[in-house]
């Protein structure tokens, strides 16, 4: 019986894209932060984005096939801005002010409807809730979950920043499973995409997996073999709670 409900946050708790407004803006607040700090950059806004979009590219071409998450400051200062002539040491002191702001303006984020409603549901079943979130920054999740106003529903929330981990690798969701204190086959994962939110619980034995489109599905599940699928196929944030109730319903008859 399920008695865990573990969410993914970008493309899953919140909708979330990028466009060529926030790619601009994401490289402006780069610019101004280094500014701020005495280093800045003789370079326009174009130019920023280009080398933005190289120096995280380097950093993909690392965490890709080790699932590895670095520290702000080694993101940034050992793959992000090499080109810059900045390294670790020099952005140590802010790194993650700049994590931050790029994962608020890089990103358009906004909370899907009904979540607080779906979340409300979910608590009223006695569900533990929590959630499982890749990123560069140590504290940004944090931050929206508040700004939400839901962050007050979870018992656990479990970073690839803090953990070292990256899903699909298993050790994050492990750690998320101490936390919460349940087992697996007691959890169900929501996610957006197959390769992270998907493989990674089933191969772990989670008892159910729930999968809801988003702007990044296409783009991360590319070389996802077809046969994977979720347990459950929803369009609507809110059908977690209401599949789940219906679960919790027939096993009390």
């Amino acid at each position: 019986m399920i008695n865990t409900v573990l969410f993914d946050m970008g493309g899953t708790l919140e909708d979330i894209y990028i466009d060529e407004t926030s790619k601009q803006e994401s490289a402006q607040g780069v610019l101004r932060i280094l500014r701020a700090h005495g280093l800045g950059l003789d370079l326009d806004t174009p130019a920023a984005v280009r080398l933005l979009a190289e120096g995280w590219d380097r950093y993909a071409a690392y965490r890709g096939p080790t699932n590895r998450e670095l520290k702000p400051e080694e993101i940034w200062g050992n793959y992000v801005l090499t080109e810059t002539g900045l390294d670790f040491d020099a952005v140590r002191p802010f790194a993650e002010e700049l994590a931050h702001m790029w994962e608020v303006t890089h990103y358009h984020r906004r909370l899907r409807p009904r979540v607080k409603e779906m979340l409300e549901g979910l608590k009223g079943l006695g569900m533990k809730l929590g959630v499982i979130s890749n990123t560069a920054a140590l504290y940004q999740v944090f931050r929206t979950l508040e700004d939400y106003g839901i962050r007050d529903y979870f018992q656990d929330v479990t970073l690839s920043s803090v953990t070292g981990y990256r899903k699909p690798d298993p050790n994050i969701f492990l750690v998320a499973l101490n936390q919460v204190r349940s087992t697996p086959a007691e959890c169900a994962y929501v996610g957006d995409t197959y390769s992270r939110d998907v493989i990674g619980p089933q191969k772990l034995g989670f008892g159910a997996t729930f999968h809801i489109h988003s702007f990044l599905t296409q783009s991360r599940d590319g070389d996802v073999p077809k046969e994977v699928r979720a347990t459950y196929t929803i369009q609507d944030i809110y059908e977690v709670y209401t599949i789940l109730r219906d679960q919790a319903l027939q096993g009390a008859c």
